[in-house]
């Protein structure tokens, strides 16, 4: 048996940056917010901040794919925005906590397809 290994480029995978700012005045509305939060962990997203989630995902097919089942788990009120860009662009993001730089985030390793 022999397989066909491809590396994908940089350019090719991407991210997710999910952005939301949602009402919590009002009981339901909490708890609306917060089954968002847990949909976007239980879908491998990471929480870069508390109203914003990133996920690595290969291409713009499974982008698409990621956007269409975000939108179908939205709360009734706020806003959601949804960013993509390639992992060499996330790699560029400076990051500053505490005043101070901070190191580069490790990315996940890069997929090997078979």
């Amino acid at each position: 048996m022999s397989y066909e290994i491809r590396v994908l480029s940089g350019y090719r995978l991407m991210w997710i940056l999910v952005m939301f700012d949602l009402p919590t005045d009002s009981k339901l509305q909490r708890k609306a917010a917060g089954d968002f939060r847990n949909f976007l962990l239980d879908e491998g997203f990471e929480m870069s901040q508390f109203s914003v989630y990133a996920r690595f995902v290969n291409g713009k097919e499974a982008f698409q794919t990621r956007v269409n089942r975000i939108s179908r788990h939205l709360p009734d009120s706020g806003d959601v925005q949804i960013l993509n860009f390639t992992d060499r662009q996330y790699r560029d993001i400076v990051h500053f906590s505490d005043q101070s730089r901070r190191r580069a985030r490790e990315n996940p390793q890069q997929l090997v397809m078979f």
